[in-house]
């Protein structure tokens, strides 16, 4: 579902600047939004309520922090090839596992693809070995290697044709990542996890209100959320946009098959390009016929456009054997389950 093609026409420059220039970097701080009131050059009362505006409207998906669940959990891109007159029955299958948030139909003769992350690596292969069984189909098993830009932060308050197209040129890394769940969380970091994965409360001191939740004070919070922004289990705090509704509805995965020893190199470049929402790194699987390595993402507000940027990257940055699975269909679309993932985390006291 979109939101109707004037939705813009709705609001004023205040909401734009909101939306557009507040996506992260939220101030991690007692009273945030005063600054966030500041900078918009309201006050404090008035930003808070055009936050909460803007998220029943589905504008913002929700207000707070991004996780990121291959760092918390055990995470892996997978894929069946389902026939048709299966297809209904083997998506039901797989979503129904808790740990499964994400599942499309994409144009491919590997057309199911769904996203799961368990709390261990030991749990996320059994659970694998287990879809398998139930659906009688092979599983295409993709845990990520290399993150290269994995972000959906981009403006929407705009005329652009796709993705990243107004956004300042972002500093890009190759960053490992394992295939082992997060170790070492304290209890109160896995308890604020679990606190805040819906969204941070809308009021004026949210810290305040998620340390009550979990029983503790707003001052460890702040450091604990600190540590887990440095750990790489929070992404980026702020609002968090719903670019489907906004009118991003298409997309592309493309696979690129790259040589080894060019792979960083070419990941990073082109992970910075304005229109590459996501790229990263997955293994070949050629026993299975799987020869890609190199994953990107486009998404854009017409199909023209996406294939437009396809062809370029194509012609320009990869001229290398690719395939284009386009999504055609949401068959499941969650949050990561974060009590399944933090379920092992050991009762140690708040002494963070």
């Amino acid at each position: 579902m979109s939101l109707d093609a004037d939705w813009r026409a709705t609001i004023d420059t205040t909401d734009a600047a909101l939306i557009d220039d507040h996506q992260s970097g939220f101030p991690v701080r007692e009273r945030p939004f005063i600054q966030v009131a500041e900078e918009l050059g309201i006050d404090e009362a008035d930003t808070i309520e055009r936050t909460r505006a803007l998220r029943e409207a589905s504008v913002f998906r929700r207000f707070g922090a991004v996780l990121n669940p291959p760092v918390i959990g055990s995470s892996t891109l997978a894929a069946v090839s389902a026939s048709a007159e299966r297809f209904d029955a083997v998506a039901e299958t797989i979503n129904r596992y808790r740990q499964v948030n994400h599942n499309y139909r994409r144009d491919h003769e590997w057309n199911m693809w769904f996203v799961l992350t368990a709390a261990s690596r030991d749990r996320r292969d059994t659970i694998l070995a287990e879809i398998e069984s139930e659906t009688g189909c092979e599983v295409l098993n993709l845990p990520m290697h290399t993150d290269y830009y994995i972000d959906l932060e981009f403006p929407v308050v705009n005329d652009d044709r796709f993705a990243r197209e107004s956004t300042a040129e972002t500093s890009v890394n190759a960053t490992q990542i394992s295939e082992e769940a997060t170790s070492g969380l304290s209890k109160l970091e896995a308890d604020l996890l679990l606190e805040i994965q819906e969204g941070f409360p809308l009021v004026e001191t949210p810290y305040r209100a998620i340390a009550e939740a979990v029983d503790t004070s707003p001052e460890r919070v702040i450091a604990a959320i600190g540590r887990l922004r440095e750990s790489g289990c929070i992404k980026r705090i702020g609002c968090v946009v719903n670019h489907v509704v906004t009118g991003f509805t298409n997309n592309c995965m493309v696979v690129w098959d790259v040589s080894e020893d060019k792979l960083d190199d070419i990941g990073e470049r082109v992970g910075r390009l304005p229109y590459v929402t996501l790229c990263y790194h997955r293994p070949r699987r050629p026993e299975q016929d799987w020869p890609y390595n190199l994953f990107t993402m486009i998404h854009g507000r017409e199909a023209s456009v996406v294939d437009e940027k396809i062809d370029e990257l194509a012609g320009e940055y990869l001229s290398v054997p690719h395939e284009r699975l386009y999504s055609t269909e949401t068959l499941k679309q969650t949050g990561a389950q974060y009590e399944t993932l933090l379920a092992s985390t050991p009762e140690t006291p708040n002494i963070n």
